[in-house]
């Protein structure tokens, strides 16, 4: 049945399945957000420790849910891996080395003659969930936006800057898609924490942080939604290939695809659900509901930016360079044997749900912190 469908069709079929991951990324960044409030929300080592800890649990799953998309996005659709990559690549090079540092910090941390010592990489860990979700959401923010880059006839790309990418955060709509997902990880975070920790005291204030950073992130989301429906967008002649401005482009998308708008919807009104529930209705599960509305608005945002005969990754210096997923994607053959591959996903994500709810099975106490050996700890 694979090895039926037309080239146009797995092209599609390859953005929704890299959209999927990258939109379960985004709910994974609770690990992220989390580490931010070790200096906020914890009033102690113990619950520091807690804290670091609970999401040591579940690192290594967002740093391999954010290697899995990297690795489909670019296989799927290599010219934007050559573009990307070979223009913008202060950008990445920035946003990997802030997982180094995490990865960095959660092995370290608590060795033994740590010269560094443990506030150190702490701070890395602050610096992860700031920093590198902040350039994550201007990158994103940058397929609405447009980068400075031209490629020739052998698709070799120049860039129009020499900052290579960090000029992103300096966009007003990236950098208020940075900080909403920077705030919006914290939340995820936070009702984490209430779901996953039993300790009355931490669990009760990050209650509370996850309204705060719920109402942080309004801002920045009402710019997002605004901005959206009023920009400019670039669009692509089907017929001929050829790009050029749409006024009102993402709006026309969001009215041309129903579904999406119910989608982008429905997975607010989702968040906002869990952290009433988490913050104002003392439920422990509001992260479920605010995991599933990240997936859904995730998956609205990657819709909105590559379908609907949309580029999604404009040039603003030289239109016809723009990326789309009909231009960048890889050979019809290749996109057959990766969705033959991809059929496996689901059986890994099954695991994954396993090994998840196993690890999650008794919340984390500071007796069983304490009690644990302290090379198991983060």
């Amino acid at each position: 049945m694979i090895g039926n469908l037309d080239h146009s069709t797995l092209q599609q079929l390859w953005w929704l399945i890299t959209s999927v991951v990258g939109s379960l990324f985004l709910f994974l960044t609770f690990v992220q957000g989390g580490q931010t409030l070790i200096f906020t929300t914890a009033d102690t080592e113990e619950e520091k420790a807690l804290i670091i800890n609970t999401m040591g649990r579940k690192w290594e799953l967002t740093f391999t849910t954010l290697v899995l998309f990297g690795g489909a996005l670019f296989a799927a659709f290599p010219l934007f891996y050559a573009t990307s990559f070979g223009g913008a690549y202060w950008v990445w090079m920035l946003i990997l080395f802030t997982f180094i540092l995490q990865a960095v910090s959660y092995e370290y941390r608590k060795k033994p003659d740590n010269f560094l010592g443990a506030r150190t990489y702490e701070i890395f860990m602050f610096i992860n969930g700031s920093v590198g979700i902040l350039l994550i959401g201007a990158a994103v923010g940058t397929f609405f936006t447009g980068s400075s880059f031209s490629l020739n006839m052998y698709n070799s790309v120049s860039w129009g800057t020499p900052y290579h990418g960090l000029e992103a955060a300096l966009n007003l709509f990236n950098l208020a898609f940075g900080l909403f997902l920077v705030f919006l990880a914290r939340t995820l975070g936070a009702m984490y924490i209430v779901n996953h920790v039993d300790y009355e005291p931490l669990v009760k204030r990050a209650r509370k942080a996850a309204l705060i950073n719920l109402l942080w992130s309004l801002p920045f989301l009402l710019t997002i939604l605004i901005s959206l429906v009023t920009m400019d967008g670039f669009a692509v002649d089907p017929a001929t290939g050829t790009i050029f401005v749409e006024k009102g482009k993402y709006l026309h998308n969001l009215l041309g695809m129903p579904v999406v708008l119910v989608m982008l919807l429905g997975g607010l009104v989702s968040v906002v659900y869990g952290v009433v529930a988490t913050a104002l209705l003392g439920k422990n599960g509001g992260i479920w509901f605010g995991g599933i509305g990240t997936v859904l608005v995730g998956l609205a945002i990657f819709s909105l930016a590559g379908y609907h005969n949309t580029a999604f990754y404009p040039s603003v210096t030289d239109l016809q360079s723009s990326l789309t997923i009909y231009n960048a994607s890889s050979s019809r053959y290749t996109l057959t044997v990766m969705s033959y591959v991809a059929i496996a996903v689901p059986f890994v994500l099954g695991y994954i749900a396993y090994v998840w709810k196993l690890m999650d099975a008794k919340k984390l106490t500071l007796a069983e912190l304490t009690s644990e050996d302290p090379n198991e700890m983060y």
